[in-house]
């Protein structure tokens, strides 16, 4: 999914030294941000107080949206650099067309997985012929400095390893959980994992103490760590924790998001995750050139043009703020 914000500016990211080291609970307000005609989306990441949560950079919750009488996501051929794509779905379903050549289908609780290395470019719709609801979460994964430039891919798996408690059903999306890990490639030590909770669950989910963590309310009524949270808000939840405390007040469904602090700065501008404001003003001059991002075949309409950089210079922000 692409960032359609017209407004948008540079921010620089990541370093450990803005990771809160011990556990806290920090609840994070979403940004509404329209995507096209028809999607509105709940922006937690990046946040103004809260950037990344270990690799994870970018994170829009939509929906649940009726688009019975309407298009549905209508997203244009737009490029990313420097990132990984995650697509997840709870209704609906998304049509994926990407410069790789890869055409996809994806449905709910199925991973649509996309490293963009060095660069690519790509479209997200909903079929012609599409399901009433749609509601789902697009995430990014910020690449490594060692594996940014590698050459872009597109993974879909459909079959993913779970992990079961007394109500709860947790599906492994990225990374490791519990001695499960999904198949989708991670270059760095993540986890993400959709939490499925059943009315009066009461369960603790074990975590890795060194990972940093938030949690991501999709759907219901729950508490996590005893802080209610609504759908479409995110509990950040810092590092040093073993444990999470789950209960839900009505079936509920959570997304767990985690990972090694990220060490390295990062600078994120309109779809493209760079270390240098160079690097961004390039891949924009490219991508407006109609260069090196390749072309999205089959798609029937004109790609998204760039947004224009700001004249002031880029001034480092951090992880927090």
């Amino acid at each position: 999914m692409s960032n359609l914000d017209r407004q948008a500016v540079p921010a620089v990211c990541g370093g450990r030294g803005f990771v809160v080291a011990e556990p806290v609970r920090e609840l994070l307000s979403p940004r509404r941000v329209q995507l096209g005609e028809s999607t509105e989306v709940r922006r937690l990441l990046p946040n103004l107080g809260r950037r990344m949560v270990g690799a994870w950079c970018f994170v829009d919750h939509y929906g649940p949206d009726d688009i019975a009488d309407e298009p549905g996501m209508q997203v244009p051929p737009h490029p990313h650099m420097g990132l990984q794509t995650v697509s997840w779905l709870h209704e609906g379903e998304v049509l994926h067309r990407d410069s790789t050549g890869s055409l996809q289908t994806i449905r709910p609780r199925e991973l649509g997985l996309m490293t963009s290395g060095r660069a690519i470019s790509h479209s997200e719709e909903s079929p012609r012929s599409h399901a009433r609801f749609l509601h789902g979460a697009q995430l990014w994964v910020a690449l490594p400095d060692a594996h940014r430039h590698t050459d872009p891919h597109f993974e879909h798996h459909a079959d993913l390893p779970t992990v079961t408690a007394p109500g709860l059903n947790a599906t492994l999306i990225l990374g490791a959980l519990d001695g499960a890990r999904s198949p989708g490639t991670a270059y760095t030590p993540i986890v993400g994992a959709d939490l499925s909770l059943s009315r009066g669950a009461d369960v603790r989910l074990p975590l890795e103490p060194d990972f940093e963590y938030a949690v991501l309310a999709m759907s219901g009524e729950a508490h996590v760590d005893d802080v209610p949270v609504l759908p479409g808000s995110m509990l950040y939840l810092g590092c040093g924790r073993t444990e999470l405390p789950l209960r839900a007040d009505s079936d509920a469904a959570l997304m767990l998001l985690g990972g090694e602090p990220f060490e390295e700065e990062l600078i994120m501008f309109w779809n493209w995750v760079g270390r240098s404001q160079q690097e961004i003003e390039q891949a924009r001059e490219d991508w407006m050139k109609g260069s090196r991002f390749g072309e999205v075949k089959g798609y029937d309409g004109d790609p998204l043009p760039a947004p224009t950089l700001p004249t002031a210079p880029l001034k480092p922000r951090g992880r927090a703020g």
